[in-house]
């Protein structure tokens, strides 16, 4: 065997190729690197008897491709061949099978190490996919495998990790990769692979980028893209619940101006099972009824009535408007600020009432709580602005003073987050009680109030009767801020604030301006800008205790929350809430147990 360089002209392809047949091979995998290099390897050739000609023992897709440019430049570069011995058909279809048969892809992981070292010499993307003729995105792909540790593409290339595991860690950061293995090598648990793994990564949340209903590029939220699929991911999905939150609340609005007599929201354990459903047009009191599920879709199902209303619907009944759920006149949001600044306002003057607290614990072991399990209120809102109003609030800074002196007593670290779960590592509860025996009466109150604020449900009835009792004056912890204003939207409210602050004539005089107008106007009231006379330690009627509503629409929380309260001193007689609330001082308090 011999190498020669062979002009184009003198090549044919044999008979004896596996390639060899009428259709012309498909060669679009290979145009791409011959255009740009030319033919790099050689050529399997046999010289044709009796002739200065060559036939193609194998090869026959580098040639055809070869034609094609030369086709394409108007120039036939000679190409490089091995030139066989004469010999039988046999030889010649064994070497055809060998040199074709013996070409094994290269695994991703090698891929990825020959592209890395093309790219660390200056290669770009877009250049090795032109060299290759391979799509940008699969370049990605392979170079998305550079991501992971070391070992675990060792570990994929030893196939002791599966495809579909090792593409979803492409979508890991470095530190989830430590994770990830630290569970690979703990025989103890179990470690997350294939679609788990998915899950895993996302905190059990994968949420899909096409189920956002706001504009994601706007946003600015964290996107990880999945190179091996068609998907995009958010990487936090607190951060994408809090904007699906505000669109759904302002297609549930769009909704509600659009004439719907009303919307319904499905929360994400219940389902909207559509045979309990039939179809009724809105001029007939059909509803929409919004279905969120955990995946971050959302589904809106227009224009249903339950089964029951459409029976009556089809005697010729209509379907009464009036039992449906009125619009409230605050929103979820709005509800959620209100609740939390509310409670962190009780719970702050509660530190100056022990004896209440206390007595409010007793209350809590004897009827149980939704919080009492133990565990701290969590004060929790997808809303960043909302949580920031509450945690940079003088009661919020009030509660946090006298939280830290409790923890210093009690020995804890001042950064501990919550007085509850001990903090005592190695002691346990028994070290726990050691530290609290020699506590005086009033110091083991000053705990007491503590954990009580701790585990005081916000939005709780609890809330009102501490507020109330203790004629709480909001103005005295709170005043409005952009949170609050960002959550007012209802223009009938608003319009009762204007008057509340700046008088009825005001309010009528700008009864048929904008919401952000009618904003400015209280703004500058409670400011006392724009020459308007300054309003002060002025509260909406829902942060008062007691609380009210601005319309006769309802659906506020506190003001249900107060209302039931009533309803359940008033059930139980008059004397059941005096009995509740009138509370000793401390130092009322038997010797023998001060003495304990």
């Amino acid at each position: 065997m011999k190498l020669d360089f062979i002009d184009l002209g003198k090549l044919s392809i044999s008979k004896a190729n596996m390639r060899f047949g009428r259709k012309a091979p498909d060669v679009s995998d290979l145009l791409p690197t011959v255009r740009k290099r030319g033919i790099l390897m050689p050529i399997l050739v046999r010289p044709v008897p009796d002739a200065d000609l060559f036939e193609i023992i194998a090869g026959a897709r580098r040639f055809t491709a070869a034609q094609i440019v030369a086709t394409e430049t108007g120039q036939a570069e000679p190409l490089p061949c091995a030139i066989l011995d004469e010999g039988d058909d046999a030889d010649a279809i064994e070497a055809s099978m060998i040199e074709n048969m013996a070409r094994l892809d290269a695994d991703e992981v090698t891929r990825w190490e020959t592209f890395v070292r093309l790219t660390r010499q200056g290669r770009s993307l877009e250049q090795i996919a032109e060299t290759f003729g391979l799509p940008e995105l699969m370049v990605r792909r392979i170079l998305a495998l550079g991501n992971l540790l070391p070992r675990i593409r060792d570990l994929y290339r030893r196939e002791q990790i599966d495809r579909a595991t090792v593409r979803h860690l492409t979508l890991a950061s470095k530190s989830q990769q430590k994770a990830w293995l630290a569970l690979f090598d703990d025989a103890d648990h179990d470690c997350p692979t294939g679609h788990q793994l998915k899950a895993w990564l996302f905190g059990g949340q994968s949420i899909r980028v096409d189920h956002a209903l706001f504009d994601v590029e706007e946003s600015g939220l964290a996107i990880v893209a999945d190179l091996f699929g068609e998907e995009r991911y958010f990487a936090d999905a607190d951060a994408f619940w809090m904007q699906q939150d505000a669109a759904i609340a302002a297609r549930k609005e769009a909704y509600l101006d659009a004439g719907w007599p009303d919307v319904v929201l499905i929360p994400t354990n219940e389902y909207f099972s559509v045979w309990e459903y039939r179809k009724a047009p809105k001029r007939k009191g059909g509803r929409v009824y919004i279905e969120l599920r955990d995946s971050g879709e959302v589904v809106f199902h227009e224009g249903y009535v339950t089964a029951k209303e459409a029976r009556r619907l089809e005697r010729g009944e209509a379907v009464e408007v009036g039992g449906k759920v009125a619009r409230p006149e605050i929103t979820g949001t709005m509800q959620t600020y209100l609740d939390l600044h509310r409670h962190a306002a009780v719970r702050a003057a509660l530190t100056d009432h022990p004896a209440l607290a206390l007595r409010l614990m007793v209350a809590h072991v004897i009827a149980g709580s939704p919080l009492w399990t133990i565990r701290p209120e969590p004060q929790t809102t997808r809303n960043e602005a909302v949580r920031e109003s509450v945690e940079t609030g003088r009661a919020e800074a009030d509660f946090d003073a006298k939280r830290r002196a409790v923890l210093a007593l009690l020995g804890f670290s001042p950064e501990e987050p919550t007085v509850l779960g001990g903090h005592d590592e190695g002691q346990g509860l028994a070290g726990l009680v050691l530290r609290l025996l020699p506590l005086t009466d009033a110091a083991l109150l000053d705990v007491i109030v503590i954990l009580m604020g701790e585990t005081l449900a916000s939005g709780s009835a609890a809330v009102e009767v501490v507020g109330s009792e203790l004629g709480l004056d909001m103005a005295l912890y709170w005043q409005a801020d952009e949170a609050f204003f960002d959550c007012l939207r209802d223009r009938e409210v608003l319009g009762a604030i204007v008057a509340e602050v700046a008088g009825e004539s005001i309010a009528q005089a700008n009864a048929k301006e904008s919401g952000k107008t009618l904003k400015r106007i209280i703004r500058d009231y409670l400011d006392g800008s724009n020459d308007r006379a300054k309003v002060a330690g002025w509260v909406p009627r829902w942060m008062a205790f007691p609380p009210s509503a601005y319309t006769q629409r309802g659906g506020v929380g506190m003001v249900d929350a107060h209302l039931c309260v009533q309803a359940a001193c008033a059930a139980s007689g008059p004397d059941t809430a005096a009995s509740l609330i009138a509370l000793p001082a401390p130092d009322v308090i038997a010797p023998e147990r001060q003495a304990a």
